[in-house]
């Protein structure tokens, strides 16, 4: 099955940490490399007004994983890379969210949603996800370029200096 997980950071040194968790992912088995996507930086969306610009990617793989071992493998890694939970919505050195797992739709278990619930109207999600995989779509939602074309995309910007490097 095709996974997408979307990649945040607005403190620290942001785009090593992007990287960091690229390399931590693909270090376990179950996930085989497709994609990872530009780096965009991003105003913040929700919580205090005075956090610092994300960093934001997508990367995309094939798992062999089921999305609750998936789940847990990006928590982990949010806190190798000192993720606090204090304030929804706050500011964090890395952020890691499934956005979908093949066709899977749940949305009734307290553990896991997918696909992400707020995914499809988020245009930091949406625009690098389109770099890699225009022809997406997010399950019950649509494709993802017809999703874009109904957000306001100021706030995304392409930061061409940064290339976050795939598995070695």
């Amino acid at each position: 099955m095709k996974a997408v997980l979307a990649l945040g950071s607005n403190l620290g040194r942001r785009f090593q940490t992007l990287q960091g968790a690229v390399d931590a992912l693909f270090d376990a088995p179950g996930l085989d490399y497709i994609a990872v996507s530009p780096v965009y930086e991003t105003d913040p969306v929700g919580g205090p007004d005075d956090q610092r610009p994300y960093l934001n990617a997508i990367v995309i793989a094939d798992t062999t994983v089921d999305a609750y071992t998936l789940l847990e493998r990006a928590q982990s890694i949010e806190t190798a890379f000192g993720r606090v939970r204090e304030e929804r919505w706050g500011p964090r050195t890395l952020d890691v969210d499934l956005i979908a797992v093949g066709d899977l739709v749940c949305g009734d278990d307290p553990q896991l949603t997918l696909p992400h619930p707020r995914a499809h109207e988020r245009a930091f999600v949406l625009v690098p996800w389109s770099q890699v995989d225009p022809d997406a779509e997010i399950p019950g939602h649509g494709p993802i370029q017809t999703l874009l074309d109904g957000l306001d995309q100021q706030g995304v910007r392409l930061r061409g200096d940064l290339k976050l490097q795939g598995p070695a």
